[in-house]
């Protein structure tokens, strides 16, 4: 099925951002660069690992989620804009630039930020060691620990390492995406003669090996493998040895003529791990040599390097963050099962059916989704269940439920969505597994991703049925449900029930939805509703009433709601904007975004659900605000190329609980909180006498 055209804006203009000149007359940019941005949410993740009011380990984490995060970039966006670079795509971004200009751009920056991540490892390896955690080489072990690891060496990490000579009759071996090698410079001891040899790392082997003993002494891979090389080169003397790293394109493209869908992930997960090599990453030690032959026989028009003076792959410091320091650590705490349900005996149907229900996670406990899935797996009055999902993990109880429940012949049915990014291969298997089981599985869009996060289950009641709804705004993950701040609404109204029956029959046979009652949902109408609301508010300060835009996001990149969140502004409108990640509007210029605030909070949870609120007449937060509650963040592919809804919240309990609680406390959190400034770069807010952090 071929996607209907994007509709207009009502003013002209393509919803994608065409048409839009990334300067206003005056010459003033009106938007920030999103790979830029990005580069800048991540630079301040790696503050929180200088941030002191975080307990030691939880900032070594910070650190290891910034590497891991930058991996991410490369593997797809930075790739991305290589690929338009070698085709010679003239597109620009929004802000106006090439993508050999972006290339250009990401570059420096990213050398910055590679120096910042080794300056704080630095910093925090020192810190650890005064906590009794140490990263050690073994120049500073004493004897009896070098003994255990050279017999470690010969039983755990010899057995696996199979050195390959580097010479014309051997060709350069393939490196794997983000794998580790170390080449070898060698001298033969009987007759002089040089050698280079290549020791590629496998993934299974441990980054860092820890010691026995009371103590916490850690002593990386390459370091083991490097001091035992006579083990591995009998004969030879070492000249030089250096370590090495490799990023891959791993991006999928999906091909609007496939006919087959899950035949062709599989194929395209197979190319992926052979992707071009995008990113080189070199140790201090390697010569000018060996670095000019890795440069030959891996990189290629468009692909970056950098000479890392420190740790190469940061990301594998979270090996280090699960040591046993409960004192390092931030306090566990156990997350709440919602006392509406307990309070009606665990019977989560009855729950709702009176009343519709909130959940924040992950302080409330994400259990309550999988508890309201088994019910309905086990209950013989339940007739079918619908099922988007996005992401669910590896250890999917939300998928057994589902198995259960078809095995007990309930008519199930999981939209299942391959095309999510690094997760397209666990999401065939459960599939299989559904399919296995009598579940109808459905891949949705070739061109569209179903990124909509909701679950109906049909319930043969007195007087007929009775659909029950839950609408979230995070994954089906019920590992990220621990560390994600995300609201999940469950409700029986039955006019969201009709309009998720809907979305899910235009998913499964392309119908289309015909007068939606509550929800809107993207690709067909969510764009035009949001711009319709922000008019209301424009209008309401023409008519002399207060006008006010609350919203809380992870990306803001869309030209078209950017634009219209400055028409906004200049019109009067106070808007404040809680944005986590990407930023592309540029707030508090004169005469452009006067009335625009915006704010990022990164700490302890990572911010990920979609509130939107509407004064609606009135000043924030008020009763008679409008209240939504989405899946989609303001980027064109939610909007665009997305299935994603937007959910209004009419009930006044729950929308007191999202509004005076959930945004309340994201707009005065002065702890962990930074501003977005007009040049682009972010400030720390000053916590007050009387500070607020929004994690604790």
């Amino acid at each position: 099925m071929e996607s209907p055209a994007p509709e207009s804006t009502g003013n002209g203009i393509s919803p994608n951002g065409a048409g839009f000149s990334a300067f206003s007359e005056d010459g003033t940019k009106r938007y920030f660069n999103r790979e830029i941005s990005w580069l800048g949410f991540n630079e301040r993740v790696i503050e929180e690992a200088e941030n002191s009011a975080h307990p030691l380990l939880e900032r070594l984490r910070f650190l290891s989620i910034s590497g891991s995060n930058l991996d991410e970039f490369f593997m797809v966006r930075f790739a991305g804009l290589v690929g338009q670079y070698r085709q010679g795509i003239d597109e620009r971004s929004a802000d106006g630039l090439t993508a050999t200009q972006q290339l250009d751009a990401i570059s420096i920056r990213v050398e910055a930020l590679l120096e910042h991540q080794q300056r704080v490892w630095s910093a925090l390896s020192k810190t650890l060691s005064d906590e009794d955690i140490f990263v050690s080489t073994l120049d500073n072990l004493a004897d009896e620990s070098r003994t255990w690891l050279r017999q470690h060496f010969l039983d755990q990490i010899f057995p696996v390492l199979t050195p390959q000579a580097l010479d014309p009759a051997h060709p350069f071996p393939f490196i794997p995406n983000k794998g580790l090698s170390l080449v070898f410079d060698l001298v033969r001891e009987s007759d002089q003669q040089g050698i280079r040899e290549l020791v590629m790392i496998p993934s299974g082997l441990a980054r860092f090996i820890r010691l026995p003993g009371e103590s916490a002494v850690y002593v990386s891979v390459e370091t083991v493998i490097q001091s035992f090389s006579d083990i591995l080169f009998p004969g030879y003397t070492v000249k030089n040895s250096g370590l090495f790293r490799v990023i891959r394109d791993s991006d999928i493209e999906v091909e609007e003529e496939a006919e087959d869908l899950v035949r062709y992930f599989r194929s395209a997960i197979k190319r992926r791990r052979r992707g071009d090599v995008i990113r080189l990453e070199m140790g201090p030690n390697l010569a000018e040599p060996v670095i000019a032959m890795l440069r030959e026989n891996l990189l290629h028009d468009g692909a970056t390097e950098s000479r890392i003076n420190g740790l190469v792959g940061v990301s594998d410091l979270d090996i280090l963050v699960s040591e046993d320091r409960p004192d390092l650590k931030f306090t566990p705490y156990s997350p709440r099962f919602p006392e509406r349900i307990r309070d009606h005996g665990g019977d989560c149907f009855a729950a709702i059916r009176d009343k519709d229900i909130l959940v924040h996670h992950p302080y409330e406990s994400f259990e309550v989704v999988i508890e309201f899935l088994r019910q309905a797996a086990a209950d013989p009055d339940v007739v079918a269940i619908k099922q988007t999902l996005y992401r669910a993990g590896k250890q999917s109880a939300v998928v057994r439920a589902l198995i259960d429940a078809a095995e007990a012949g309930k008519s199930v049915t999981a939209i299942v969505e391959l095309k999510a990014r690094f997760d397209e291969e666990q999401n065939l298997l459960w599939a299989s597994a559904l399919e296995r089981a009598g579940v109808q599985v459905v891949y949705g869009f070739i061109e569209w991703k179903t990124h909509a996060k909701i679950s109906m289950v049909v319930r043969k009641e007195q007087g007929g049925y009775r659909t029950y709804c839950h609408f979230g705004t995070g994954n089906y993950h019920p590992i990220t449900a621990k560390i994600y701040t995300d609201l999940s609404f469950f409700t029986a109204d039955p006019r969201a029930s009709r309009d998720a029956a809907q979305l899910f029959n235009y998913i499964t046979g392309y119908v289309e939805p015909k007068e939606l009652e509550l929800i809107s949902m993207s690709p067909r109408d969510l764009r035009k509703d949001l711009m319709g609301l922000i008019d209301q508010e424009i209008d309401n300060v023409r008519a002399g009433k207060p006008a006010m835009v609350w919203a809380k996001m992870n990306s803001l990149v869309d030209p078209a709601l950017i634009e219209k969140l400055y028409q906004a502004s200049n019109a009067g409108v106070e808007i404040d904007l809680v944005v986590r990640g990407i930023c592309c509007l540029r707030p508090d210029v004169p005469g452009m975004s006067d009335n625009i605030r915006v704010k990022s909070v990164i700490g302890r949870f990572l911010e990920h659900s979609r509130i939107w609120a509407f004064g609606n007449g009135g000043e924030l937060p008020n009763d008679e605000a409008k209240l939504y509650i989405s899946s989609a963040d303001w980027m064109p592919r939610n909007l665009d190329r997305r299935v994603e809804y937007m959910m209004p919240i009419t009930n006044k309990t729950v929308h007191d609980q999202i509004l005076d609680q959930v945004m309340v406390a994201n707009l005065i959190d002065d702890e962990q909180s930074w501003e977005l400034n007009a040049d682009g770069s972010y400030t720390r807010v000053e916590p007050s006498s009387k500070s607020f952090n929004l994690h604790r």
